[in-house]
């Protein structure tokens, strides 16, 4: 990998003393020396800015440790049991606060400065759009946000346009020309996941519905009216329902109504337990007809294109039984889906001191093409591209060398393994495609907000930005059909990703403390960057990876002997993940709904430490060239080896703050929650334990593991 910094390569003070001919003289050379002391000078300035900079980030990775608690016992509180006490008092975009999300907010800062950057917009031919984004966050920034106006016009104009809001228009509202289905169609058009859970890819994916406000409800925490999913989500619509003027019964009696909606739909849901493959199960083995009103849909959101015939995770048996639910509660259905629009537009400030920092991070995400080409003309750098692209070959000789030693492994699995592992391919920054990237910002200039109220703002900026993640799927005909998912163009966002068609990519916003700094130990890149480019590439052998081969087609290259070894260790990897219980909310972590994501946690855990270790060996042979990088792979501040720094930058990743919400929102996700990743991924892994000096049968080093690769 190359020098995280360089010094005085071709620096202040540079001559070539070719051009001094032969007329060098004493004044010449008076003038050169002076130039080589500015050098020095610049040399130790930039190792003392260094050694300040890592002091500092020491002292912060330090003041998020307890250090009262044992590693061996108990890494992730060891690690990051104090983050939630000293992290940044920022506005949370999203419920929970986890430390290499924040990096949004980094982002944000750079956003704010790119608002008033005239210049480079110029340079980049996007000086209109990006005063459209000025007149959209100078309008927050004006607007009243706290407390939230529900009752503005611009908002119950559109809620009567979609469906209609019976608490408020009581016997205007006519529930038999109410269609629930129609209604939840009309708010994927703005971004709202009511009755039909949307997820855009290149063509629309369904998942099942989540039900709820600031707490997903679920049977067992809604059983009675203390609970605090009660508690949050019917405080929610008192706030909103208020602003309309109600009287309190008439507030209750709404509300009741949802709750009662809310209880029938879920036990439809507790049938297969929240399973969505389940359900699709039961749609075949019950032979249920495709729903009726699913053309509806396409009609309201995609102007009548159709992909029907694509449909992913969509269960016929579910919406059967939900329009049955919703036939019975049609008042409380549109009250429900009304409040959710309102929740969507919310800014849902706690205190008014986070006024900007929403702002800023409305125009972030909702003008997210603009303000990327501006991002990746400004801040990524060949510097950081030619670092990481390091790192990742470290990674991919690191996974090759595991494919070629795994014992369980045939000849001919083996070989296939090595040929999709050859040929995967590495993106870093973001991909391109500059005609569709054009074409994305020039939208913003239909955006229509000179003399617009906030709430007209942003309603129309909600259209927009739902029709630019349909773009592909409205230009199909016309894209080539290799074509990328519009958000691998985003180069600005915190993420990094495998991609089926055998690709990894790592983009440039996530490259950023506590993910990467070109200043930081080796040890510390390669616990963190090092293990996420590990994850990723592990992806391409988890249980979906495995089903593609080298060219990203979907093919069996398995034998059943390697088959049969490798579901062995993926049941092992299950069970290990359900025997986590969230004392928060007395349930275990789904070990089948996050297999994948664990294997690429364990897998890439270990490919991230064998990289490291393979890349010092390395260094060391080469140590006169190489002294200072040996001497720097501690951290100022941190009594830790190389290697438990490591797994302490690793840990420090997944740093979260969460409350009881948060763990019930996070049941329905693929990943693991923060806390149990980290634990997962260091007890399976052998060499934490050494490195630690954990003991046999300590909480960190069971006596048995689990991993695939």
């Amino acid at each position: 990998m190359a020098r995280a910094w360089k010094h005085g390569t071709g620096g202040p003070g540079h001559l070539d003393t070719r051009t001094l001919g032969h007329q060098a003289n004493d004044h010449h050379l008076a003038i050169i020396a002076g130039r080589q002391k500015l050098v020095t000078h610049v040399q130790v300035r930039s190792f003392e800015d260094s050694q300040n900079n890592l002091k500092s980030y020491g002292e912060k990775m330090k003041s998020y440790m307890n250090l009262s608690v044992a590693p061996c016992d108990d890494f992730y509180e060891y690690a990051c049991g104090n983050w939630k006490n000293v992290r940044p008092d920022h506005f949370q975009y999203n419920s929970e606060s986890v430390n290499m999300r924040d990096i949004v907010h980094t982002i944000r800062d750079e956003v704010e400065k790119f608002l008033t950057n005239k210049q480079l917009a110029q340079a980049l031919s996007v000086s209109s759009e990006l005063l459209v984004a000025q007149q959209f966050y100078n309008a927050c920034r004006s607007a009243v946000l706290l407390p939230f106006p529900a009752a503005d016009p611009a908002y119950l104009a559109l809620i009567r346009s979609v469906g209609g809001f019976p608490a408020i228009d009581g016997a205007a509202w006519n529930a038999t020309t109410f269609s629930w289905f129609n209604m939840s169609a009309h708010l994927t058009n703005f971004g709202i996941n009511g009755l039909i859970n949307e997820e855009i890819i290149v063509v629309p994916h369904f998942k099942l519905p989540e039900l709820g406000f600031d707490h997903i409800v679920q049977t067992d925490n809604i059983f009675n009216n203390t609970s605090r999913a009660y508690k949050l989500n019917e405080k929610r619509m008192q706030i909103y329902l208020q602003a309309f003027n109600l009287t309190e019964d008439k507030i209750s009696e709404v509300i009741a109504g949802v709750f009662a909606f809310w209880r029938d739909a879920l036990t439809i849901e507790d049938k297969f337990h929240g399973d969505g493959e389940k359900c699709i199960e039961i749609s075949k083995n019950e032979n249920v007809p495709k729903y009726h009103q699913w053309e509806s849909y396409y009609e309201i959101a995609w102007n009548g294109r159709n992909f029907s015939s694509r449909l992913v995770g969509y269960c016929d048996y579910y919406y059967e039984q939900l329009d049955k639910v919703c036939s019975r509660h049609p008042e409380a259905v549109a009250n429900y889906l009304s409040l959710l629009l309102l929740y969507r537009m919310d800014a849902k400030l706690e205190e008014e001191k986070y006024h900007k920092d929403y702002c800023l991070l409305a125009v972030q995400f909702g003008f997210s093409h603009l303000f990327n080409k501006l991002y990746m003309a400004k801040h990524f750098t060949e510097r950081t591209r030619s670092e990481v692209s390091a790192i990742v070959e470290e990674l991919q000789n690191s996974q090759r060398k595991a494919l070629q030693k795994v014992e369980w492994l045939d000849p001919e699995t083996r070989r296939e393994a090595l040929l999709k592992q050859s040929t995967i391919k590495t993106v870093i920054g973001s991909y391109k495609n500059e005609q569709v990237t054009t074409r994305l910002i020039q939208k913003f200039r239909g955006l229509h907000l000179e003399g617009a109220s906030y709430p007209q703002s942003l309603i129309q900026l909600a259209m927009l930005v739902t029709r630019l993640k349909r773009f592909h799927g409205f230009h199909y005909e016309e894209l080539d059909e290799k074509s990328k998912p519009l958000h691998f163009l985003l180069g600005m966002q915190v993420n990094a990703f495998y991609y089926l068609d055998n690709s990894i990519y790592v983009m440039a916003g996530i490259l950023h403390p506590p993910v990467y700094h070109p200043n930081w130990p080796n040890s510390l890149k390669f616990g963190t960057l090092g293990y996420l480019v590990g994850h990723e590439l592990t992806h391409g052998f988890d249980t979906k990876g495995s089903q593609f081969n080298s060219e990203g087609k979907m093919h069996n290259w398995w034998t059943k002997k390697s088959g049969a070894a490798f579901k062995e260790r993926e049941m092992c990897i299950i069970d290990h993940y359900n025997s986590y219980h969230i004392p928060e909310i007395n349930r275990n972590i789904n070990g089948k709904k996050t297999k994948d994501e664990n294997i690429a946690d364990i897998g890439g855990l270990q490919r991230a430490l064998d990289a490291y270790r393979s890349h010092m060996k390395h260094l060391k042979n080469r140590s006169k060239e190489n002294s200072e990088t040996l001497r720097n792979e501690q951290m100022p501040g941190l009594d830790l080896s190389p290697e438990q720094l490591f797994f302490l930058g690793f840990a420090q990743l997944w740093c979260a703050d969460y409350k009881q919400e948060h763990f019930w929102n996070h049941l329905t996700d693929e990943h693991t929650i923060e806390k149990y990743r980290v634990l997962g991924a260091v007890s399976n892994n052998h060499d934490f334990s050494q490195v630690y000096n954990c003991p046999a049968g300590s909480p960190m080093h069971p006596h048995h593991t689990c991993h695939i690769w």
